[in-house]
């Protein structure tokens, strides 16, 4: 019997104008994971799959900055997610 593999989510918020770095605004496992995509579905928010990426942050408490160390990978997933605003003509705040 296969195992299933526990969903994981983390959401990210970032204003270059105001932020530093990026901040975690929600993050959860199973049922919450479930939660925080549906809402990000459901508000337009582009989603970007990185099952290590998840690892590293799932950790971290909410509101907390993302470390430096990982500044490089989330700048790409930032990049990601600005590319799909920009096909969809949308802008966030």
């Amino acid at each position: 019997m296969e195992k299933r593999k526990l969903k994981q989510a983390v959401a990210l918020k970032y204003n270059a104008d105001k932020d530093p770095a990026p901040r975690i605004t929600a993050a959860g496992k199973g049922v919450v994971a479930e939660n925080i995509i549906k809402r990000a579905e459901e508000n337009e928010i582009p989603l970007h799959q990185n099952d290590q990426l998840v690892k590293e942050l799932i950790s971290l408490r909410i509101g907390t900055e993302i470390p430096t160390q990982l500044y490089e990978i989330v700048a790409q997933v930032l990049a990601f997610v600005e590319g799909v605003d920009e096909k969809i003509g949308k802008t966030r705040e």
